[in-house]
């Protein structure tokens, strides 16, 4: 890479990441994009999105990407891939360490996302994006009357069983405790059709082009065999990836970087972070570009020190 320095450093091409780099380059700051695989990602690995605005019809993810990429591309933002080894945060400019160059930059946002836990049941790395969904928020709407199974622990699945509840039927709750408080009973006896296997885990997931049957052991130790259409899994939940920050910058016990809501901005002047790695309660593909633009705007505001954040509307 001939050119090491820049305004803005963004490590991570997701949603978030790139339409930071669209509004800072519109802004006209020189802004790197560093994304170790571009295909890789929530996004990336989405079959189907029909629910961000401007969009007509359903597109794949890696669709929605390109389209992100170039818009960014468009206003001279430039898109490497490359892996980010390490930051030094400590003086200005900041430097970032690549597996090319020694990179540095004014501002840094980072934009690297949570990774989830590996694939581990039969079936499931086949079926991602084909009827394994890990977000019933997104999906929920594409399982109108269909059978679907959802698999995870009590505590957390509650909200994404309403969310699916208001379209699929029936929906098979599977998890592994064998008793469940008297308050969850009741709250998923008014969320409509569920059937709950308690003790029960899920052994492999099966289908063709897409899902279609899931083998399920159950607390005896005999296997059922379900027809669903879809498989929603909620089993370890994410980690956001800030390895390469060495506790440079404040986390919370979680392990996700702590932000200013309204800027995106971190414990370091100049460092912003949005998207999954803030470990954000919703996760939709619209709110990480919405962070995108904040830290965009915040991070123009910083580096012109002080002046007010400006607005992109053409006139």
């Amino acid at each position: 890479m001939e050119d090491t320095s820049y305004d803005l450093i963004i490590i991570g091409g997701g949603p978030a990441g790139l339409s930071a780099a669209l509004y800072a380059a519109r802004a006209r700051l020189k802004t790197l994009v560093l994304d170790r695989n571009p295909a890789a990602g929530a996004l990336g690995s989405a079959d189907r999105i029909e629910n961000y605005p401007g969009i007509r019809g359903p597109v794949r993810g890696d669709e929605l990407l390109g389209i992100m990429r170039a818009q960014a591309e468009s206003f001279g933002a430039r898109i490497e891939k490359d892996q980010v080894y390490g930051v030094d945060v400590s003086a200005q400019p900041i430097s970032v360490f690549t597996s090319g160059a020694t990179l540095t930059a004014r501002a840094l946002v980072i934009a690297t996302g949570s990774m989830g836990r590996a694939a581990s049941l039969k079936g499931e790395a086949e079926f991602t994006g084909k009827g394994v969904s890990y977000c019933a928020a997104c999906d929920a709407a594409f399982y109108k009357d269909r059978p679907v199974a959802v698999a995870g622990a009590s505590s957390e699945v509650m909200d994404e069983i309403d969310a699916l509840a208001k379209f699929a039927r029936p929906i098979h709750f599977i998890t592994r405790e064998r008793e469940l408080p008297a308050e969850l009973r009741e709250e998923l006896g008014r969320a409509g059709d569920v059937r709950v296997l308690a003790g029960a885990r899920i052994e492999d997931i099966r289908g063709n082009e897409s899902v279609r049957e899931i083998s399920v052991v159950l607390p005896e130790g005999k296997r059922e065999d379900i027809a669903v259409d879809g498989v929603f899994l909620f089993l370890h939940g994410n980690k956001p990836i800030t390895d390469f920050l060495y506790g440079a910058i404040e986390t919370t016990p979680e392990g996700c970087i702590r932000v200013d809501r309204e800027t995106m901005a971190t414990s370091v002047p100049g460092v912003y972070a949005i998207g999954d790695v803030t470990c954000k309660r919703v996760r939709q593909v619209v709110l990480a570009s919405a962070e995108g633009c904040l830290a965009a705007l915040a991070a123009e505001q910083y580096l012109n020190r002080g002046a007010r954040m400006a607005s992109q509307w053409s006139h």
